[in-house]
């Protein structure tokens, strides 16, 4: 279970702050990778092309200033409605981003850009039939976006997704789905993954780009209030309940939409998740608004401690 040389020696644990619409941003970024997780953000959180060239340049200064620092990535939508991937990757290519994660479409293209240039492409799953497809195209690694997750998140249990996956991968695994503390960061390696996928309990940082009323929602909201539906973007994600009946929606409707009330578009999905907020089950821990170094540093304890405890006494020696 290889994991890519640019995040050797260079992790606090081994995690990357997810790439989260409209909420992951330079700031975000950086703050993660000179803490020691390795940062992310979607290309399309920058409002064109040339502010992605700008943050893309912020990003790498910091990266050069910093004695160590995390990787950081970009995260590329490759669906047909985004009229921006050719620019946005070429953008990539120019600044030679040290890890780039695909999602919604083949990822072919973008490996043979990224790789030219010694960059890592991760591609992000919800089924293990999508992961043999990426695994085709030759990407480095898998992203398994198990139940749970934020956003656009699967239904498959992690422990099935992850053993599933393993059963015809040995590349890089990255495992996401409901983790916000150390423990869990440790339980996805146990599972067979190499790192794990952190989105919703960076959302509750200081540096997150979200609005203060979305990170203290979070902290007041438990995993019963999670929703998961398709009636936003028309395919199935999981929301905070408060925040779908601000927007005048029923757990009811949601639950009993098939598709109706689809937002079609990008600049009309983009309106939706401003007023809509998304979370993941991990939301259930998540009691503070910390900033990304204090998060983190949180976070390696949790791990550390969960790395040094011992054999279960439940469990008889092997004879």
């Amino acid at each position: 279970m290889p994991i890519p040389s640019a995040f050797l020696g260079r992790m606090r644990l081994p995690a990357i702050a997810a790439p989260m619409f409209l909420v992951s941003g330079p700031e975000l970024v950086i703050a993660a990778c000179q803490a020691g997780v390795a940062g992310s953000f979607p290309a399309l959180n920058a409002r064109d092309s040339a502010t992605l060239d700008a943050w893309l340049t912020r990003i790498g200064a910091a990266q050069a200033a910093a004695a160590r620092c995390a990787p950081y990535g970009v995260n590329l939508i490759l669906h047909p409605s985004n009229p921006r991937v050719a620019d946005d990757l070429a953008l990539v290519v120019k600044h030679e981003v040290p890890f780039v994660i695909t999602s919604l479409g083949h990822p072919g293209e973008v490996v043979a850009a990224v790789k030219a240039y010694g960059g890592v492409v991760f591609s992000d799953v919800i089924h293990a039939y999508h992961a043999q497809k990426a695994a085709a195209a030759g990407v480095d690694g898998i992203i398994a976006i198990a139940s749970g997750a934020g956003g656009h998140a699967g239904t498959q249990s992690a422990f099935s997704l992850v053993r599933e996956i393993r059963a015809f991968w040995d590349g890089t695994l990255v495992l996401g789905g409901a983790m916000s503390d150390g423990v869990s960061v440790r339980a996805a390696e146990v599972m067979g993954a190499d790192l794990a996928y952190l989105g919703t309990r960076f959302i509750a940082t200081r540096e997150a780009m979200a609005q203060p009323a979305y990170k203290q929602m979070l902290v007041d909201c438990g995993a019963r209030d999670i929703v998961y539906t398709d009636a936003i973007s028309g395919t199935n994600a999981n929301f905070l309940e408060p925040s779908l009946t601000q927007a005048g929606f029923s757990r009811e409707q949601l639950t009993l939409s098939l598709g109706k009330g689809k937002i079609k578009g990008l600049q009309d999905e983009a309106k939706a998740w401003r007023d809509v907020w998304s979370a993941g089950h991990g939301v259930a821990t998540i009691r503070d608004v910390p900033t990304v170094a204090a998060l983190v540093d949180r976070l390696g304890a949790e791990y550390d401690a969960a790395c040094a405890l011992p054999p279960s006494a439940a469990c008889v020696p092997s004879r």
